[in-house]
């Protein structure tokens, strides 16, 4: 049953909030799971494998061994902190949910992942170049989904300022204050023990400004993600094959069905059409119901 409702989710559209929840909530899980085995079976190596390969190291010669973790990182979450991955995904649900409502699930997808690379090389730069922090550039790496979280929010603000969210104990607050108030708590963090996860939610912020300015004034930073992605599953997705046959005894019959009044197939709206076309775009060809397939067969001969 929990699979089915996770497939469900990634065949619904504008659902791209909670479909990058599951992904994010299972690269917990897997890495969890990889974690306890290893440290049962005495193979920490193995673990330790799995988990640089989702963690960007601060220090430019580490990372250039691997620089697929500038896009894996912001999948991944502390296993030690269950906070972090916590708070993450509550924020990428309630601002990811209004985002969708308003610009869909592709820009949203787009701007986690700019969001997520904006951050990773604001941190790369920082530690590598600023004295203060090259010094302070020995730990293990960064993991999180922050910078992608903080770059959907802050859009989300730039978009809607004046929305409301009803908190707990605080009542109704707009969304450009409660951005603002975690932009300065990350602002003042860069210089604390979490320096290079806050300065990497200050790199997907200001990618998240700059990507709503620019959307608004009719350029999509993100178009080449979502070309990339669609490319990506046109790979792995099946066309359907329609074939049609043709028989003396039924044609007389379609004819009759045909010639009806208003409820036959001969008039069939442009909405109608639409909705098949989005339903065959949403659950494929097959999804189909027997009626709709023949309002579209015959709709083609027009």
């Amino acid at each position: 049953m929990i699979f089915n409702e996770f497939k469900n989710a990634f065949q619904r559209s504008n659902h791209a909030h909670v479909q990058l929840i599951i992904i994010n909530v299972a690269v917990f899980l897997f890495m969890g799971f990889i974690f306890v085995f290893s440290k049962i079976g005495g193979f920490e190596s193995i673990y330790e494998f799995v988990d640089h390969q989702f963690t960007i190291p601060p220090k430019l010669a580490d990372y250039l061994t691997r620089p697929w973790t500038l896009f894996t990182y912001s999948f991944a979450h502390s296993l030690t902190d269950i906070f972090h991955i916590l708070f993450n995904m509550l924020a990428l649900y309630w601002f990811g949910r209004l985002f969708v409502e308003y610009l869909g699930s592709d820009k949203l997808v787009a701007l986690y992942v700019l969001g997520g690379v904006a951050g990773g090389i604001l941190y790369l730069l920082m530690f590598n170049t600023i004295p203060y922090f090259v010094e302070a550039s020995n730990f293990r790496g960064m993991v999180g989904a922050s910078a992608a979280v903080y770059a959907i929010m802050v859009a989300t603000a730039v978009l809607l300022p004046d929305y409301t969210f009803f908190l707990l104990f605080l009542g109704p607050v707009k969304i450009k204050y409660i951005v603002f108030f975690y932009i300065v708590i990350s602002f003042i963090g860069s210089v604390g023990p979490n320096a290079g996860g806050n300065i990497a939610h200050l790199g997907g912020a200001f990618m998240g400004y700059v990507y709503m300015k620019q959307l608004q004034a009719g350029v999509n930073w993100g178009s080449w993600i979502t070309a990339t992605l669609d490319w990506i599953n046109s790979l792995f997705s099946s066309k359907p094959k329609v074939k049609v046959t043709y028989r003396k005894e039924e044609a007389s019959v379609n004819r009759k069905t045909t010639t009806k009044g208003s409820g036959g197939l001969s008039k069939i709206s442009q909405d109608e059409i639409d909705a098949i076309l989005d339903k065959i775009s949403d659950g494929g060809y097959e999804s189909l119901s027997k009626e709709e397939k023949e309002k579209l067969f015959n709709a083609s001969k027009k």
